[in-house]
């Protein structure tokens, strides 16, 4: 790491930082007032408190003090495939005012030097991830984050302002770049309603309304059932007993026709052991119309044409193929009709199925499709301006795509740049990084060490204390019962019960017990000073 700007120093994330320790494996419990932070809880933005787990309060006095996290922790993900890595700027909780985490978790608690938002976007940054893999130990399905290796991991450390400035800045672009991708991300949605809205207007008549009055006689519509409408079909497909072994005879997976449009890649295709003759009818033939028959209502009756080679593709027996009748219908007419919105929800409205089943179409439901038919010389029409229309909003959409990976890159060249020290301007007024590294040194060296100690009994009593002397100056004359502070107390039981001892037995004693002969219980009353 060679040529950092005036003022900066390359460091170890274990030189800047006072405490690095993974967490622990604890004894869960469905609630308690002792949350715990797990690797599916890191996320960049923060701490996702959904999916926080709960310690057994007969473990809490196991956690050390600097167990405990603190706000400007760095916490960071040191295990799991697809997690590890992922690191969050622990800020505090909404829940709980105390939190520890995991033994998949390692905090990192800055220890003067550098801060929690500075390490926390170091760790983000395209050199850290790129290295995770390299990083890595274990097998590949317990990959880990090794605490040597997190030790000794290198950063290019500015000055402790300059930190600061580097971070408000990355903050001030990333917030632009989130919103640039929320613009972005909604196009996917808005085509869908585009094309949608032209499929509305195609099986309406709407969309060639100029055209047919431009014809001399123009042909009605009419609505026919699919059954009128189709050659052969609908037939189920065929899935045979899979035995292990690959073969030359080339099967749709379901995956070839959910997005909506024909994918014919490794993928999507399985290969079985089988053989056909060339007369068998679940040979697939050009302009075949594809329905799914199960699957999420999601995905119920989603339709393709196959546009592949014939008699080279078999499908799936949870797909039905139809033939169209193209004295009748064009297919493509006939598929882009049935993979509209109106028809698919016919198809939901009609599935069935039990409770834990996929849901399922069956023939009749098919043949009994109801379908705006216009004349053959208008469907014509009708099919080269869905097409075109189509074709206009996948080339914007594909734009919005290509922008939405460069945001991404955009990003993490910021990032770079940052790191690089030509995110902000440098100041030589600020106070050298290896200079302040060596006066925390030195601080480190002449502070006694502090015994570890249990925190539960000390912060759970100061949190119950807290309670008593707030609630204290506006405590009822004739008292209050224990079982009363019981119900607005949001600790333990016994945490309550201690601290209101403690209360009771002191020398000049803040409270009394009085028994109430109302209500036939001791009643805890303030003493009069």
């Amino acid at each position: 790491m060679s040529g950092l700007p005036k003022g900066w120093v390359e460091a170890k994330i274990g030189d800047v930082c006072s405490y690095i320790q993974r967490g622990k494996s604890p004894k869960y419990t469905e609630k308690s007032e002792l949350p715990i932070i797990n690797q599916r809880c890191i996320r960049w933005w923060g701490i996702d408190e959904r999916y926080l787990k709960f310690i057994d309060p007969e473990q809490w006095s196991s956690w050390t003090e600097e167990r405990f996290l603190v706000p400007g922790d760095v916490l960071w993900n040191s295990t799991g495939t697809g997690t590890i890595g992922r690191a969050a700027l622990f800020r505090g909780l909404n829940l709980a005012d105390r939190v520890v985490v995991d033994s998949h978790v390692t905090i990192l608690r800055p220890g003067g030097a550098v801060t929690g938002a500075f390490l926390h976007r170091f760790i983000q940054s395209p050199s850290v991830q790129s290295a995770i893999r390299d990083m890595q130990s274990g097998t590949t399905n317990q990959v880990e984050l090794n605490r040597i290796e997190i030790i000794e991991t290198t950063l290019p450390l500015p000055p402790l302002a300059e930190q600061k400035r580097i971070v408000a800045k990355l903050d001030a672009l990333s917030a632009k770049s989130a919103r640039a991708r929320t613009e972005l991300a909604r196009i996917e949605t808005l085509v869908f309603r585009y094309k949608q809205a032209v499929l509305s207007k195609a099986f309406s008549g709407e969309l060639t309304r100029e055209w047919r009055s431009g014809q001399t006689k123009p042909g009605a519509w009419k609505h026919l059932p699919l059954s009128q409408l189709v050659s052969d079909g609908p037939s189920n497909g065929w899935s045979p007993k899979a035995d292990g072994k690959a073969g030359d005879l080339k099967s749709l997976k379901l995956s070839a026709t959910s997005s909506g449009a024909l994918r014919l890649d490794e993928s999507t295709i399985k290969y079985l052991d089988q053989a056909l003759p060339t007369d068998s009818k679940f040979w697939l033939l050009a302009d075949d119309i594809l329905i799914q028959r199960a699957n999420s209502l999601e995905l119920l009756g989603t339709t393709v044409l196959f546009d592949g080679p014939s008699r080279e593709f078999i499908f799936p027996d949870l797909m039905m193929r139809i033939r169209a009748d193209d004295k009748k219908v064009l297919p493509p007419y006939l598929a882009t009709y049935l993979n509209s919105e109106p028809a698919r929800a016919y198809f939901r409205a009609n599935a069935t199925g039990t409770a834990g089943n996929m849901p399922k179409i069956n023939g009749t439901t098919v043949r009994e499709t109801l379908v705006p038919t216009a004349p053959l010389d208008e469907q014509h029409e009708i099919v080269r301006r869905i097409e075109s229309a189509f074709a206009k909003i996948d080339r914007l959409a594909g734009q919005a795509k290509r922008a939405l990976e460069l945001v991404g890159k955009l990003d993490e060249a910021i990032l770079a740049k940052a790191f690089r020290g030509e995110l902000v301007p440098q100041d030589e007024n600020d106070e050298p990084a290896d200079r302040l590294l060596t006066r925390i040194r030195a601080e480190r060296e002449q502070s006694p060490k502090g015994r570890k100690r249990p925190v539960e009994r000390k912060i759970t009593m100061r949190t119950a204390k807290d309670f008593l002397n707030a609630k204290i100056p506006n405590w009822p004359n004739g008292g209050i019962s224990f079982q009363d502070l019981r119900n607005e107390f949001s600790g333990s039981y016994d945490e309550l019960k201690e601290a209101v001892f403690q209360l009771l037995s002191e020398e000049h004693a803040m409270l009394q017990q009085v028994f109430d002969e109302k209500r036939s219980a001791m009643m805890l009353r303030r003493r009069e000073q």
